[in-house]
């Protein structure tokens, strides 16, 4: 035999070795999913994502016809798109007021409403008072109660103290809707911060207020963004109370001056939806600068409670 022959044989012979050899079956890892499990998740989330951002785009394809009435006749729109709704909102209403008047109540309320959960849910969290678990529950029963409900008392009080028709009522009367629920999310996230970090800033000489400012505060980021972001959205949308308490027109908020454009008789559905398009300008910017520590503060806030 040649020595040509001999690495011809030994490699038949190996060959031959790994076509009897059975293949093992490929093992799937924990938490790995299959190709059809992928495609199908994937397709889910694809048609989830098409159904929540369709009434967003046929807002934005609404606001584009020039007249009343093409949401009946969505079809002629193509032919006839102009931004003249735009400009007959933006020149001829009181947008701009109405967009000072909503950011300075929800900017209000959420400077104030999340300074006050962020106190209280701290306190709940640290501190073990008489009666401090009543009181959180205490604060969840007052969200039982109807709007309805509430208007009449509100409004008896904001006129005892003068607060009707004034931005600093409207706050207050939100900070009582945003502020047991915030109190809870905030109570929640702080039970998720070690106590020895208090404990380690009272060894250094804090106090607890300076220990809740310069240790706990900076650890809570999301549950904070969470909570102004909640408190944000609850006052730039809400309509009932600001349309009892706020009586001059110039001070309306968005909300509110969206119903100018419908009166009894007639309504002018194509500035609505530019003024709706305009008005989630504003939510989304917001949403924007939050949207990093939203879901690491939803998630955490709810691990305790």
């Amino acid at each position: 035999m040649s020595t040509l022959d001999r690495p011809l044989s030994a490699e038949v012979k190996g060959a031959s070795a790994e076509a009897t050899t059975p293949r093992r079956p490929k093992v799937r890892r924990r938490g790995e999913s299959s190709p059809l499990a992928r495609l199908t998740s994937h397709g889910v989330l694809t048609v989830a994502s098409l159904i929540a951002l369709f009434p967003v785009a046929w807002l934005v394809f609404l606001s584009l016809g020039p007249d009343k009435d093409d949401y009946l006749r969505p079809g002629a729109i193509w032919g006839k798109m102009t931004l003249d709704n735009y400009a007959f909102v933006l020149q001829n209403t009181n947008f701009f007021d109405w967009l000072k008047s909503s950011l300075i109540v929800s900017l209000g309320t959420t400077v104030i409403g999340v300074l006050v959960a962020a106190t209280t849910g701290y306190a709940v969290s640290r501190m073990r008072f008489p009666g401090y678990k009543r009181f959180m529950w205490v604060l969840l029963l007052t969200q039982m109660f109807p709007v309805t409900v509430l208007m009449v008392p509100m409004y008896q009080i904001l006129s005892d103290l003068q607060l009707i028709d004034t931005y600093l009522g409207l706050i207050l009367v939100y900070c009582t809707t945003a502020v047991p629920y915030c109190a809870w999310l905030m109570k929640g996230y702080f039970d998720t911060i070690p106590f020895e970090i208090d404990e380690a800033g009272r060894v250094d000489g804090l106090t607890p207020i300076g220990t809740f400012v310069r240790l706990i505060l900076p650890l809570a980021k999301p549950g904070l963004a969470v909570a102004a972001f909640y408190s944000f959205i609850t006052a730039f949308g809400e309509v009932a109370f600001a349309t009892t308490f706020m009586l001059d027109d110039k001070k309306y908020t968005l909300a509110v001056g969206l119903q100018s454009f419908v009166s009894e008789h007639d309504a002018q559905r194509n500035l609505m939806a530019a003024t709706a398009v305009l008005i989630a300008i504003p939510v989304s910017a917001f949403f924007y600068l939050v949207q990093k520590n939203l879901v690491a503060g939803l998630t955490a806030g709810g691990t305790k409670g």
